[in-house]
């Protein structure tokens, strides 16, 4: 297979190979085969029973009888399916919280507010701004009746009245639909009328100070009941009710001629273009009513409106990750530059051979591990495969095959269910259509938590043993695959949800599996979620399977890009002035967190962006200037001063060298043996940091059309380098016409 950047549209229907029916790879044919308590795949299996280290999923999932196939989980709005009806959901522009007098919408964005700890936007509630329910009605639950790339549909029903509402992300409408019953909407405060009245279709209103459209079809009238209430006299069963950017009555005819093209669906292409990620999002509309066009108006968030092309309308509105931009139409695309990756460093950053050495045979002379839970067995696991790599570009083929066996070893005890066995295994809960690996850890299995944290570190080992030895790839492949399927599956398969906890609108993954929080979902550590894009990537390209590898990249950079824009505000536009730090430590549906789940350590709110340093990592060092001042930032405020050798200081370090490697350079060599975080080894520390000081910084200028290649800079001067994994001739170009060839596998720098 060519493993040059592929050209083709890689399209949300395609399926991995994977299913109940069988696994295809490379022309084979393996069918799985269970027995009661064990489905094989190939010489690998996995329980079908939950075993006693795992804690029970919730049996209830709150979702429509007519959603088939495994129920998604992890994102924006899962709370919707864990419960009767929801916790708060940010769409953004809009809020919304289902409720048992139906769907509170507001816009969070009215207060943007900053403090020590936060950036905070306005908080939602049951009363929130408008609650869109039915006449004399309260609702039994509300069930996700469907779900399409970043829009759903929501079912509320009770035995006198049922209403179906829509809504998704960067959309400033809310559709009705599926009404029994007369629509009513209950303000918050009595709402200032700015437009129409009754006998009115069409009405705009002000609750609170934020301006709403109300669209009801044609032959319909907005009446009002009380000084809080309206309710929608019609014969049809649809409206649409829309989060104005202002009060202008054209503002609010824009809005109307587009009101009643209800999105139905949601959808992805990508394709690569030289050097480039271009990625189009795309809408389909259900016009009810006779119209121009089958427009609709879409709010871009600054990861895409800073990477596109496409006209927008002038208009904006205010969020917790910065200015949401307006635009018309059903479609828009971004072109984001690739940030190459490799699969470990070059020779050039061991100056020591002695001392390298001396720290891998520190590594191979520890103990045996005991086997861990998925968490802190993965983060073994990378770096185990971390010193693979080392070994590699010193030639010492004989201690790289030990690290080789202790990760085979390693990966195929978990990948081998056996009758009894209740820890390292995986088991699949068929009910919430999920995977989960035994022991456990923070709710992975109770709750779904962080599945692309944890199986990342098992992929990429899995590339670095399929890198060097790829019948071990193919023997075990139909368990990696679960895996990958598990957080990544493009489409929906019989046995998992599309893109598990990847938000095709924020451009990030989530991390809670249930999202049952006031502030929304949240991920922590954005670098452990591009871990798992990134073992994707080399498992795809070792393998030959090209979509594996170009599903990783897709992830791997739109991610890389959110990163920037909402984690550390590389630019400095999207944290408000007030905010008094240079990153924070989570996301939140609601707010920005400076903080972490386990500690209110500077160090740890930084660095559990940082970890685990790879060979990719080098995408943190993209915008220099901005690592100095955040390096600053932490040198600067933390508990243990200029002491590197407490606290994560070895993740500090080595941040700051893809600003400035030499003191970084100087610290390792003076400190040797300094403390490290659990994940790092002193030998990765010292190529990482002398790779930065031999050859030079990130040169982001430059893009190629081959993954897996870089460019350093130091002093001006660019160093290349690009790594084939098969021994036929590659030729990779770079942006700037620099050409490199390579006629077998390994690692060429120029």
């Amino acid at each position: 297979m060519d493993s040059k950047l592929s050209f083709l549209r890689f399209r949300t229907k395609v399926l991995f190979a994977l299913t109940v029916v069988a696994l295809t790879f490379s022309g084979t044919s393996i069918l799985p085969t269970t027995t009661l308590a064990q489905t094989t795949l190939g010489p690998g299996s996995f329980t079908t029973v939950r075993p006693e280290a795992c804690k029970p999923l919730q049996q209830q999932i709150f979702k429509d009888e007519s959603l088939d196939g495994p129920t998604p989980t992890n994102q924006w709005w899962s709370s919707l399916v864990w419960e009767r009806f929801s916790h708060n959901l940010f769409a953004h522009p809009m809020g919304m919280v289902a409720c048992e007098d139906g769907l509170s919408i507001s816009y969070p964005g009215a207060a943007i507010v900053a403090a020590e700890s936060a950036i905070m936007g306005e908080g939602v509630s049951p009363n929130g701004d408008i609650v869109i329910g039915i006449a004399g009605a309260t609702f039994d639950d509300a069930r996700l009746q469907k779900a399409s790339g970043w829009f759903i549909t929501t079912r509320f029903s009770s035995p006198n009245a049922d209403l179906k509402t829509s809504f998704g992300h960067g959309s400033p409408f809310v559709y009705g639909s599926g009404v029994s019953g007369k629509v009513r909407l209950k303000f918050a405060v009595k709402p200032e009328v700015w437009h129409g009245g009754e006998e009115s279709a069409t009405v705009g209103v002000t609750v609170r100070g934020n301006h709403y459209g109300l669209f009801g079809p044609r032959g319909s009238h907005w009446s009002i009941e009380n000084d809080s209430t309206m309710v929608l006299d019609s014969t049809k069963d649809y409206f649409s009710i829309a989060l104005l950017p202002d009060r202008d009555t054209k503002t609010l005819e824009q809005f109307r001629s587009c009101a009643h093209n209800h999105v139905t669906e949601s959808s992805f292409d990508f394709r690569f273009e030289d050097g480039y990620l271009v990625t189009e999002l795309s809408l389909r509309t259900d016009p009810k009513e006779p119209a121009k066009s089958d427009d609709t108006l879409t709010a871009l968030y600054p990861h895409q409106w800073k990477y596109s092309s496409d006209e927008l309308t002038g208009q904006s509105y205010k969020s917790v990750r910065g200015e949401m931009k307006l635009r018309a139409g059903t479609s828009f695309s971004t072109r984001v530059p690739i940030q190459g990756t490799l699969p470990l460093l070059p020779p050039q950053g061991i100056p020591d051979r002695k001392r390298m050495l001396d720290y891998l045979d520190a590594e191979l002379a520890k103990p045996t591990l005991e086997f861990k839970d998925t968490y802190w067995e993965g983060k073994h696991l990378g770096k185990l495969a971390s010193l693979s790599g080392i070994c590699e570009s010193l030639g010492e083929s004989e201690r790289q095959e030990k690290l080789i066996a202790e990760l085979k070893r390693r990966l195929e005890n978990w990948f081998v269910a056996s009758e009894g066995e209740t820890a390292t295994l995986f088991y699949y809960d068929e009910n919430w259509g999920t995977l989960i690996g035994s022991r456990p850890s923070y709710g992975s299995d109770v709750e779904l938590n962080d599945h692309h944290f944890h199986y990342g570190y098992f992929i990429r080992a899995a590339a670095e043993i399929a890198r060097v030895d790829q019948a071990w790839g193919r023997k075990w492949a139909p368990m990696v695959k679960l895996l990958i399927e598990d957080i990544a599956a493009p489409s929906a398969t019989e046995r998992f949800p599309q893109l598990r906890g990847f938000d095709l609108y924020a451009g990030h993954s989530w991390a809670s599996g249930h999202a049952r929080f006031g502030d929304g979902n949240n991920q922590e550590s954005s670098s452990e979620s591009l871990n798992a894009w990134y073992g994707m990537m080399l498992w795809g390209e070792a393998m030959g399977d090209d979509r594996t590898r170009d599903l990783g990249a897709f992830l791997f950079n739109t991610e890389r890009t959110a990163v920037e824009e909402y984690w550390l505000d590389v630019s400095g536009s999207n944290f408000p002035k007030a905010f008094p730090h240079t990153a924070i430590g989570m996301v939140w549906g609601g707010k920005g967190a400076f903080a972490t789940w386990f500690s209110g350590d500077v160090d740890k709110i930084h660095g559990i962006n940082w970890l685990p340093f790879t060979p990719a990592s080098v995408y943190l060092g993209r915008f220099p200037d901005y690592v100095k001042q955040n390096y600053d930032s932490v040198a600067r405020d933390r508990k243990n001063g200029s002491d590197l050798n407490k606290g994560w200081g070895d993740l500090l370090v080595m941040f700051g060298a893809l600003y400035d490697p030499e003191p970084a350079a100087m610290f390792i060599n003076a400190n040797p043996d300094c403390h490290l975080e659990g994940g790092n080894s002193h030998a990765f520390m010292y190529h990482w940091i002398h790779t930065l000081n031999e050859i030079g910084t990130n040169d982001a200028s430059v893009t190629a059309d081959y993954l897996f290649a870089n460019v350093f800079v130091r002093n001006g001067r660019r160093t290349y380098v690009i790594y084939n994994f098969h021994d036929r001739p590659l030729e990779v170009t770079f942006s700037d016409g620099t050409k490199l060839t390579s006629s077998r596998c390994g690692m060429v720098v120029k």
